[in-house]
């Protein structure tokens, strides 16, 4: 690393683990003696965002904490947890393995860590995500999160027998909504 006064070289003081990931180093330069911070931080080969239209979009995080953020407005939801959250999807497209990952896997991302961080979040971001028109859409979503809440997976039979963790589809995924008591039983 070179001095930004003097182009001389520096040696490293200190060094500790910043807010967002990332690596603080504090530097001094061994010419004309200034000191500066340096932050490093990992890159990530992250995918393109594929939209509905087919369009590509680089992979922006600041697009997904805003729609957290006006999700989480005037609720008792922590900077912290929406920036937790945001590493997490984060974390899971750069890991997911594919070059493009659709646009509408990633809303679904945020609607699953929404409903883990506050309940009218969630169902503020699904009612403008699904683009929500009528009272009985939000009645439908509402009722799906009473039946999940009151589902108790401890002890229910899993289909693939040395799962510990049962995990549920969430509430107000149009598509992906669980079949009506009575389909697809008797086989």
């Amino acid at each position: 690393m070179r001095c930004p006064v003097c182009e001389g070289g520096t040696k490293v003081l200190d060094s500790r683990d910043g807010r967002q990931g990332e690596i603080r180093r504090r530097r001094a330069c061994n010419d004309c003696g200034h000191r500066f911070t340096t932050r490093e931080r990992i890159d990530e080969v992250l995918p393109m965002v594929v939209k509905r239209s087919g369009e590509r979009q680089p992979f922006d995080r600041r697009k997904i904490l805003l729609s957290l953020e006006i999700a989480c407005r005037k609720r008792p939801v922590s900077p912290e947890s929406m920036e937790n959250a945001v590493r997490a999807i984060e974390r899971w497209a750069a890991t997911c393995g594919e070059r493009g990952v659709d646009s509408s896997a990633i809303g679904e991302q945020i609607m699953h860590h929404l409903h883990a961080l506050d309940p009218v979040a969630y169902v503020r971001f699904v009612s403008v995500y699904q683009s929500f028109e009528t009272i009985e859409e939000f009645e439908e979503l509402l009722h799906e999160m009473e039946k999940a809440e009151a589902t108790d997976p401890e002890g229910q039979r899993t289909l693939f027998g040395g799962l510990e963790a049962v995990e549920r589809p969430l509430p107000g995924l149009r598509g992906a909504r669980r079949r009506e008591e009575g389909e697809g039983e008797g086989d």
